[in-house]
C-alpha cells in the first residue's frame, strides 16, 4: 500500500512494502528528487538495511555457533510492513518479528520507519525495539537513491558532492564479491568536494568510516537545484551508483558494514554491530532537504 504526505512545498510517497519512501517531489515545479525504482537499473528507491548492511560471507553468519542465512542488506527491504498511523505531516510503518523472520534472524524485534515533513525537509527515523528476553544484535542503515542529474538536460559529470567539512579520508576497498578488504585508496585529500563520474564507481561503492562531515549536498554549477543529506551520529558512509551510468547516486549512512573478506566470527562480535538490551530501543535519524 502506498501512502502520501504533503505540505505547501514538497510531497512524498512511501510504501508498506519494505517500509521505504518512494518519491520526494517539489510541488512548485514538479522536480523529482528520488529515483523511481526502474528495475532496468535498480528496483529500489530508499531501502532500509536491516539487520545487516551489505553482505555477510556466502550469505551466512553465526549466532551462538548456529549458522543462519541472510541476503545482501538483510530482510527489511523485501518485507511487508504494517501501517501504524498518519497525521498531517508524519507516516509510521512497523515490521515485527515473525516465525519466518526467526528462521533467518534469531531475535525478536520491532522495527519502525517514520517519515516526517518539516518545510522542505524529509526527516527519516528508524527505531528498533528489543522484544526478546536476551540482548539482540543488528546493523541498520539506509540506501536512498537520489536523481543525478536532477535536471534531465544535464549529465552525472556536471554534478559533485559537497561535504560540510574539509575531508582527508581514504575509501575502504571492496572485494569483487562485495566484502570489505583491508586495503584503502586515497579518495578525499584536504577537500570538501567530490566530482561525480561513472569511473568513480568502477570498483563499486565508496565506503568511509572516518568522515568529519555530517552533511553531504548534491550540487551542480549548471543548476540551481540541489539536495542535502544530514546524517548526525552515523559512523559509516557509503556512496554508490551503478557502473552503467544510471541517473542516480546513493548517499548511504550506516550503522555497520559488510563482512571483512576473511571474517568467520560471531555476529555479535562483528565490527560496527549494535547491541540492544532487553526492552531497550535504538533510533537513528537522517534528513533530506531539497532546494
Amino acid at each position: 500500500m502506498i501512502y502520501s504526505l504533503e505540505n505547501s512545498i514538497i510531497k512524498i510517497t512511501a510504501s508498506t512494502h519494505g517500509g521505504e519512501i518512494h518519491s520526494i517531489t517539489n510541488k512548485i515545479d514538479g522536480t523529482e528528487y528520488l529515483w523511481d525504482g526502474n528495475p532496468e537499473y535498480w528496483k529500489y528507491h530508499a531501502p532500509i538495511l536491516f539487520p545487516i548492511v551489505g553482505k555477510v560471507i556466502d550469505s551466512k553468519y553465526k549466532v551462538e555457533g548456529k549458522t543462519y542465512e541472510l541476503p545482501q542488506h538483510g530482510l527489511a527491504r523485501t518485507s511487508e510492513f504494517k501501517f501504524i498511523s498518519k497525521t498531517d505531516n508524519e507516516i509510521i510503518f512497523e515490521l515485527n518479528f515473525s516465525d519466518e523472520s526467526l528462521k533467518v534472524y534469531p531475535y525478536k524485534f520491532s522495527l519502525r520507519s517514520i517519515y516526517k515533513l518539516e518545510n522542505n525537509t524529509v526527516k527519516v527515523t528508524y527505531s528498533v525495539k528489543n522484544l526478546d528476553n536476551k540482548t539482540i544484535y543488528f546493523s541498520i542503515g539506509t540506501h536512498p537513491a537520489f536523481m543525478c542529474p536532477i535536471n534531465s538536460t544535464e549529465k552525472l559529470e556536471d554534478y559533485y558532492l559537497e561535504f560540510n567539512e574539509k575531508e582527508s579520508s581514504n575509501r575502504k576497498v571492496l572485494t569483487k564479491e562485495g566484502y570489505l578488504s583491508y586495503n584503502e585508496k586515497e579518495c578525499l585529500k584536504s577537500t570538501n568536494t567530490l566530482m561525480l563520474s561513472k569511473e568513480l564507481f568502477i570498483d563499486d561503492a565508496l565506503v568511509f568510516d572516518n568522515l568529519k562531515s555530517n552533511k553531504i549536498t548534491i550540487k551542480s554549477e549548471k543548476s540551481d537545484k540541489s539536495l542535502a543529506v544530514e546524517f548526525d551520529g552515523f559512523p559509516y558512509m557509503g556512496i554508490w551508483a551503478p557502473k552503467d551510468g544510471a541517473p542516480f547516486v546513493c548517499i548511504e549512512p550506516w550503522f555497520g558494514h559488510a563482512d571483512y573478506e576473511n571474517y568467520n566470527g560471531e555476529f555479535s562480535e562483528k565490527e560496527g554491530i549494535i547491541s540492544l538490551d532487553i526492552g531497550k530501543e535504538f533510533s537513528c535519524t537522517y534528513k533530506v532537504t531539497t532546494f
